[in-house]
């Protein structure tokens, strides 16, 4: 599926072990496997709706990278940036969930092939015919050496004028608030589009009202702050006003990804050209049919699959 449109996202990608069974890790015997990883997720949503999308990561040279990398090729992902390396296996992560549907994850990352990209590798090369660049707070957790490498894909892509979309994506299993509050203080200035959740915009900055958003937008010159809301919806403040986006009636199975599926669908209408209403109403559609299905990325939606349920599927009324 060819595209006018290309974008390009860093970050790691991990074999994600899902439970057979709920309950405590240690009785659990059988898993399900499966891949995720945030920003592997928005390169497939792109993907699958038709954008050109370009990956950049390390996968360790053992049998869980080929899994991801032919996972991914398979979907069509631009996979020209991704090199297999030795030495540094493959993440992992194990899910554990409990009988009420609550649950945690337990990462094994040490090592992960992702810290072995360097500044260095960030070449003008690499952005040859981009629309986009998205990047998330995950990879700028892993480790500190990956703030030195977004800030070198900032310079380059400001140089070429080229606009970043960013997701906080708070990941506190891997740095602590105070840092990553540091961090994104750092790089709020540099994003044209922001695409965060309430909670996650009110743990950052203390702030939730629209007013404080607003200002926060004028403050670090942000020309889409997006808040995604879940099963209230989303809102858009662009050009001095607030515009809304209902929620989809669905039957939410799995929540992991809708926040992926969402971004992707937002960098769909945008570079489409959509207005602020239908931008909300596409990315709302995307992270809700995300949500239909159990898996990280496994219902991150084909474009077709997406106009007809925002075409014949009622929103929720307020």
């Amino acid at each position: 599926m060819s595209s006018q449109f290309n974008v390009l996202t860093i970050g790691d990608a991990m074999i994600t072990m899902n439970p057979v069974t709920t309950g405590p890790l240690r009785y659990v015997t059988h898993f399900e496997r499966k891949m995720g990883g945030a920003e592997l997720n928005f390169a497939i949503g792109c993907a699958r709706l038709g954008i050109t999308s370009r990956w950049v990561s390390r996968l360790g040279k053992d049998e869980f990278g080929r899994v991801i990398y032919n996972f991914a090729r398979g979907e069509g992902v631009d996979m020209s940036q991704v090199n297999f390396v030795d030495g540094h296996p493959t993440s992992l992560n194990f899910k554990e969930i409990q009988a009420d549907g609550s649950g945690k994850t337990n990462y094994y990352r040490y090592q992960s092939p992702i810290l072995t990209i360097s500044p260095e590798d960030i070449t003008d090369e690499m952005f040859d015919g981009i629309n986009l660049i998205h990047l998330t707070g995950v990879y700028l957790a892993i480790d500190e050496k990956n703030r030195h490498i977004v800030m070198e894909i900032i310079k380059r892509a400001k140089a070429k004028s080229i606009p970043i979309s960013f997701d906080p994506n708070i990941r506190l299993k891997l740095w602590t608030m105070e840092e990553a509050r540091k961090v994104y203080e750092m790089i709020f200035p540099n994003v044209d589009i922001l695409l965060t959740g309430l909670d996650e915009i009110r743990l950052i900055t203390g702030k939730d009202s629209k007013k404080e958003l607003a200002e926060l937008a004028h403050h670090y010159n942000i020309r889409d702050f997006v808040i995604k809301d879940g099963g209230n919806g989303s809102m858009l403040y662009r050009n001095g006003e607030w515009t809304k986006g209902e929620a989809f009636k669905i039957s939410v199975v799995d929540t992991v990804g809708a926040g992926d599926g969402f971004d992707a669908g937002y960098i769909y209408a945008y570079l489409h050209n959509y207005e602020p209403k239908e931008i909300l109403r596409f990315a709302n559609g995307v992270g809700a049919l995300v949500t239909n299905v159990s898996g990280d990325n496994e219902g991150l939606p084909y474009l077709d699959e997406v106009i007809a349920f925002i075409q014949n599927d009622p929103i929720i009324e307020r």
